[in-house]
């Protein structure tokens, strides 16, 4: 794995890292109350994780341009399976953070409720009692949650299949797209544009579908409607749809490729 190769993968496990760790900030504001604040300091996040999608496509581009004018150079399979692990390993790593995680942002939302001030949390959180509080809010999941495999009756189904599709589909939406150069080399630029084919239908069913019923259910469980049990039993479903979603990526990169490669002939 060359240098370049290695700095998309790390871009892409950043990436899905921070998207799992949302539901940290989920948990953090049921238990403070402040959702608002939990999903404002989430935006923290948000901006790392766009910082490093802004990196990813052109590297991705970039390494198609190298492949064109010298296929020698790597293996297109190689590449995407390596970039798909990756998102499979940083949404496991995530999960696996989500006990230690949510205790960090529950302070964090308490301690910004305080103050109102963002400067002044990071400021405490490099001082030496903020960095015995990470020490201390070290947990790993406790062995009780595998009970939350099974399924509640009360939870639809069809969130849980949805979410699956929805992480299929985003972790191989920019690679397909740019990927989708090396079939129709002469559209490669209009391929790389067109990721939105496949991102556009998992954004419909995510802010349509999804995320609505999840922002509900976290209101529920901050107002004590839906048992906070209840409610950690979903999110643990969730990621791990989320982590099923790009293990099924995997089959689906270069399937995407030849679809967008033929629209970008079409159109």
């Amino acid at each position: 794995m060359d240098v370049q190769l290695a700095v998309i993968v790390l871009l892409t496990f950043v990436i899905h890292l921070i998207g799992t760790l949302a539901y940290a900030f989920r948990i953090a504001g049921v238990r403070t109350g402040h959702i608002a604040i939990a999903f404002s300091l989430f935006n923290i996040l948000v901006l790392l994780s766009r910082t490093s999608n802004s990196f990813q496509g052109p590297l991705l581009a970039k390494r198609i341009e190298i492949g064109i004018q010298d296929p020698s150079q790597f293996d297109p399979t190689f590449d995407y399976v390596l970039i798909i692990s990756a998102a499979s390993v940083a949404t496991l790593v995530g999960g696996l953070l989500i006990p230690t995680f949510q205790r960090l942002t529950t302070i964090a939302v308490d301690s910004f409720h305080r103050s109102r001030s963002m400067p002044r949390l990071l400021f405490r959180s490099l001082t030496p009692r903020g960095l015995s509080v990470l020490t201390q809010s070290a947990a790993i999941p406790a062995f009780q949650n595998l009970e939350a495999l099974k399924l509640p009756t009360n939870v639809p189904i069809k969130v849980i299949v949805m979410n699956f599709a929805v992480s299929a589909l985003w972790s191989v939406g920019v690679i397909a797209s740019i990927y989708a150069g090396l079939l129709e080399p002469d559209y490669r630029v209009t391929a790389s544009s067109l990721s939105a084919t496949i991102n556009g239908v998992a954004t419909i069913m995510m802010f349509m579908l999804i995320d609505p019923y999840l922002a509900g259910l976290t209101d529920d469980a901050a107002k004590g409607r839906v048992r906070e049990d209840f409610f950690r039993k979903v999110i643990i479903w969730m990621i791990l749809s989320r982590f099923l979603g790009t293990l099924a990526a995997q089959f689906l990169v270069w399937p995407s490729a030849h679809v967008i490669a033929t629209i970008a002939r079409w159109i």
